[in-house]
């Protein structure tokens, strides 16, 4: 049997900055390629709710794949709250979240890869972010038009408000804890339960990494600065 020990990690913190990434990666594959096929199938091959249980369950496959290592945080506004709440230490703050942009991004990258030529057939080789063939929203998540920016702001404070505050209490112990190996899907139906509910004025990111790394690859692949007006 050949011996992989020099394929094997040693430092924790590289660990599970490993796991934050592949993590994050899982997530958004399973709901970008979801936002790419309903998008350049003009909603014959899926619809919204399509999109939203996509990403329910990316967080649930990705909450199991992870769980065991960093405690699955998958979005910087978790492990902020951890850190706040010292379930997590400061120092694991800013390398957490760089792994959780990074998967996103990397994930954003691959989703272009594989629904490359829907893409551009659907877009007719122009990329952009407003209009009728737009096909930045595959990616990252943009505000109606009759929102202001407070307003804009107020949306996303509720929207990941209300995850962190139904999640945080799942393994209080001195609430009613959830069952660890029921964890997952729980958040999967909390985060399907907001998508669903929250997400007509600008999407329901409740991710800073779910929305800034595929909004930065649209910047380097092609759709321009506009993806940040």
């Amino acid at each position: 049997m050949v011996k992989l020990r020099f394929l094997t990690v040693r430092n924790a913190l590289v660990r599970e900055c490993m796991a934050e990434f592949l993590g994050t990666f899982v997530l958004l594959l399973f709901g970008c390629s979801a936002a790419a096929q309903v998008k350049t199938s003009r909603e014959t091959k899926g619809q919204f709710l399509s999109v939203n249980m996509s990403f329910s369950v990316g967080v649930m496959s990705a909450m199991y794949l992870t769980k065991g290592i960093t405690g699955a945080h998958l979005n910087p506004a978790v492990t902020l709250s951890f850190c706040v709440l010292r379930k997590a230490s400061w120092g694991r703050l800013l390398p957490y979240c760089l792994s959780q942009l990074l998967g996103a991004y990397v994930a954003s990258g691959l989703v272009y890869l594989v629904y490359y030529d829907a893409i551009m057939e659907f877009s007719g080789g122009v990329l952009t972010v407003y209009g009728p063939n737009e096909t930045a929203s595959i990616f990252a998540t943009y505000p109606s038009e009759y929102m202001t920016l407070g307003r804009s702001f107020l949306d996303q404070v509720v929207g990941t408000g209300m995850l962190l505050l139904c999640i945080l209490c799942l393994d209080e112990k001195r609430n009613t804890p959830a069952p660890s190996e029921l964890i997952p899907p729980i958040v999967a139906v909390i985060v399907l339960g907001i998508s669903m509910s929250m997400s007509g004025n600008c999407g329901a990111a409740i991710n800073p990494a779910r929305d800034l790394g595929p909004r930065l690859f649209t910047l380097t692949a092609g759709w321009g600065t506009e993806v940040f007006t």
